[in-house]
């Protein structure tokens, strides 16, 4: 395989950083002796010794390491001297926990086959002494590892490695391929209409705490329950708001106070075990990753509401509800309307899994659904329509006439979006799940799967102060303009909603400095052939 000293260096840097990020600490017994890296039919060996030598400034003359460093890209000491000094985890509690989740312990087992521990490619033995090494150390760098695996040799497989990153940068050029294909479908840009546009921050509307108890939990709900104060126009639905994985009712009260000041009621529900709270036991280290497992009793989280509703007691007056969620709250909507995952999802998530395609992380949570069991459902009575922003099921579902749920879908998304990008976890999920006229896609440039998230202290300043506080890089463009935006569009559809019509669906929209699309099924299928 031919490629250039870049594409060497970054994916040299991958393999022995990013397995030995979960690789890297073990208790020492006796250093590790030499690495073999193989590409192109070759096997290059490498004295670890020499090379941390070298690194030091060792002289070179006379050795062979410095050639075969220049093939690999590696020509400075300095960088490589960073690189092996640089720390790889500076808190061993959460790093353990990660660890220990499923899918920590799936990306340790599918990497343990492009890094092999002399003969070993489970990466149990690798889980076993990181354990054992982050009960003695609270920073490790990547010389603390090399000079710990009691192994003679690492073996690097770089054409495996040079193929998982130009899996990446496909990914990578499917996302900005999109932005220009739907330029040139319609060239124009065109100014959204100001009226009744929401303001960031309304005040009128209050809300009230439920507690609710629930058979299969052991601690009540709490409920936030928006009823809009005497308005004009009576709704015909109330919507159900339930947050994303770490997220909490707080994250989302501008949006339930924009949807109640417009008169539609909300219940805003948090779920224990997957909300911020776990979150932080995660940061702790007092908990695992919370992942697909959640799913269940996030099922029944709503079906108790939902019951609750029906018997009166939470205290609302319409009949027809609206299910809207972010991320994994998205999904647990879209389960709840008794869709069916399909038969091959095994067979799509191995390929994923071994082609490291991760630029989709959400593809991991999906995949952890292999091992959940999902109790049969039943479409929830009076299911109006279902709004989910930054979703994901695409490897739930693909595109089959016995997974349309057949009922109005409005997915969000931002091109910014490496947690679900929506190329495939909005464009291609709506495809797969709903035929109705009524559904659209609204895809806002530079917005990110945070975008939705309102933490502590974003109005007044660029940055939250709680545990999503993470940056404009991960964040993307200004989230209260994202947040606004969605407000009017989420309001549009549900207000077209009550009419049974659709909005309008257009490309190249603009709101001051964002530029936004909303596509139907027409659109996406046009943009997914192009």
């Amino acid at each position: 395989m031919r490629t250039n000293s870049f594409i060497k260096k970054l994916v040299v840097l991958g393999a022995v950083g990013s397995l030995i990020a979960p690789h890297c600490f073990y208790p020492k017994v006796h250093a590790a002796e030499r690495f073999e890296i193989h590409f192109d039919g070759m096997s290059i060996p490498i004295s670890i010794k020499e090379l941390i030598d070298w690194s030091n400034g060792a002289e070179e003359k006379n050795s062979e390491l410095a050639s075969w460093l220049n093939l690999l890209g590696f020509k400075e000491r300095n960088g490589l001297a960073r690189f092996l000094n640089t720390p790889l985890v500076r808190d061993k509690s959460m790093a353990r926990q990660i660890l220990r989740s499923w899918s920590g312990r799936k990306l340790l087992d599918e990497v343990s086959d492009l890094i092999l521990m002399d003969e070993d490619s489970s990466g149990e033995g690798v889980l076993d002494t990181l354990e054992n090494l982050l009960n003695e150390k609270d920073e490790v760098t990547t010389l603390d590892l090399l000079n710990s695996l009691s192994v003679k040799a690492i073996h690097i497989d770089l054409d495996g490695w040079i193929e998982v990153a130009n899996n990446w940068r496909n990914e990578l050029n499917k996302q900005q391929k999109l932005i220009s294909d739907l330029v040139s479908i319609n060239e124009l840009s065109v100014k959204r209409e100001e009226i009744n546009f929401l303001p960031l921050e309304i005040k009128e509307s209050e809300y009230e705490l439920i507690s609710l108890t629930v058979f299969h939990r052991n601690e009540p709900l709490i409920l936030e329950v928006w009823n809009p104060s005497s308005r004009n126009k009576t709704r015909k639905n109330w919507v159900l708001l339930m947050p994303g994985l770490g997220g909490d009712r707080n994250h989302f009260n501008w949006l339930a106070r924009s949807l109640s000041h417009n008169g539609w009621p909300v219940v805003v529900l948090e779920h224990p075990g997957s909300d911020s709270q776990a979150l932080e036991a995660l940061v702790k280290g007092r908990l695992p990753l919370p992942g697909a497992e959640v799913i269940p009793e996030r099922l029944n989280d709503l079906d108790s509401i939902i019951k609750a509703k029906k018997s009166g007691d939470i205290d609302i007056s319409p009949e027809n509800v609206v299910l809207m969620g972010h991320s994994l709250g998205a999904l647990t909507a879209v389960l709840s309307s008794g869709v069916k995952i399909d038969g091959q999802l095994e067979n799509r998530c191995q390929k994923v899994l071994d082609n490291l395609s991760l630029t989709n992380l959400s593809s991991l949570l999906q995949c952890q659904l292999i091992d959940i069991t999902l109790s049969e459902r039943k479409r929830i009575e009076n299911l109006s329509a279902i709004v989910g922003m930054n979703s994901f099921g695409s490897f739930l579902w693909q595109e089959n006439l016995d997974n349309q749920i057949n009922i109005p879908l409005f997915l969000t998304g931002g091109t910014f979006d490496l947690v679900t990008p929506s190329i495939s976890e909005q464009l291609g999920l709506l495809l797969s799940l709903s035929s109705n006229p009524l559904s659209r896609v609204l895809l806002i440039e530079g917005a990110s799967h945070f975008s939705p998230i309102r933490v502590e202290g974003q109005m007044y300043q660029s940055k939250g102060k709680d545990l999503f506080n993470l940056g404009e890089s991960i964040v993307g463009y200004h989230p209260l303009s994202v947040q606004s935006l969605l407000a009017f569009e989420i309001i549009s559809f549900l207000e077209k909603l009550e009419d049974n019509k659709s909005i309008p669906s257009n490309t190249n929209l603009t709101k001051g400095e964002l530029k936004f699309h909303i596509l139907d099924s027409n659109i996406i299928e046009k943009l997914l052939k192009i």
